[in-house]
């Protein structure tokens, strides 16, 4: 797979509207970019926790279930249908640049707390609040990133704890959501997405102890779109790499 050539979501009913939620992020940033030079998209809905950000950023803030159903009430449901949500938030390292817990000996309740907040607990209210203003026929997605160190059979190298345990509890969730979602869109698709190492301030603090290719986050934005566009039905609720392997639970 080609991840840097754009996408053009050519599995999506034209023309759609997109939705990104963690939109000023630099994964979401990439995002945001990559779907308004998609020609099926007709808009970019922008939410982020700062809504001064930007004149069109909708506040939102995954922490704040209020904020949550604020900003799915703020959109209307004239004009294009909303076929695609993106939620492209998520915590590695604390506001106060603790990072990820090493050792057991380093596990606090809050800390655990907060990595479930943003991680798992505040995707799934967005999938709440957003699921039941997608397009009622045709092809939509609701895709959150994850990660494959969230993936427990894939796990030997231990530590990260809030992190793993976050992202593990997020894929549990979308693909419960995904059966009952299914169970009623036929053409619903609900995926947990692992982007990669991306260049980001959520890896800076981490890629030079790793190995891994750290890709800019355009290359990482269009070749997630480029999973979205090839998702079918039958892959709801599960963990998909950035080069559209399937990554186990």
């Amino acid at each position: 797979m080609q991840s840097a050539s754009p996408t053009r979501l050519e599995s999506f009913p034209p023309p759609f509207r997109a939705a990104v939620i963690g939109a000023t992020g630099g994964l979401g940033a990439a995002f945001v970019s990559a779907l308004h030079g998609a020609p099926g998209v007709s808009s970019v809905l922008r939410f982020a926790r700062r809504a001064g950000d930007a004149p069109d950023i909708i506040a939102l803030d995954v922490t704040d279930e209020a904020s949550i159903a604020r900003a799915a009430a703020s959109i209307t449901h004239e004009g294009r249908p909303l076929r695609l949500v993106v939620i492209a938030t998520g915590m590695l390292t604390d506001d106060g640049g603790t990072g990820p817990e090493k050792s057991i000996r380093e596990l606090g309740a809050a800390r655990l707390a907060h990595s479930f907040a943003v991680n798992a607990i505040g995707p799934a209210l967005v999938m709440r609040h957003f699921a039941p203003l997608l397009a009622r026929e045709g092809k939509v997605v609701m895709a959150a990133l994850s990660a494959r160190v969230g993936s427990i059979s894939d796990n030997r190298l231990g530590g990260w704890y809030g992190y793993r345990a976050s992202k593990a509890a997020l894929n549990q969730l979308i693909r419960t959501a995904a059966i009952e979602i299914g169970a009623r869109r036929r053409d619903a698709c609900v995926l947990a997405l692992h982007p990669g190492t991306v260049a980001t301030g959520l890896s800076r603090p981490f890629v030079q102890a790793s190995d891994a290719k750290v890709r800019p986050p355009a290359e990482a934005a269009n070749a997630l779109l480029r999973v979205i566009d090839e998702a079918t039905p039958q892959m709801s609720g599960t963990l998909l790499g950035w080069d559209g392997a399937p990554i186990p639970f």
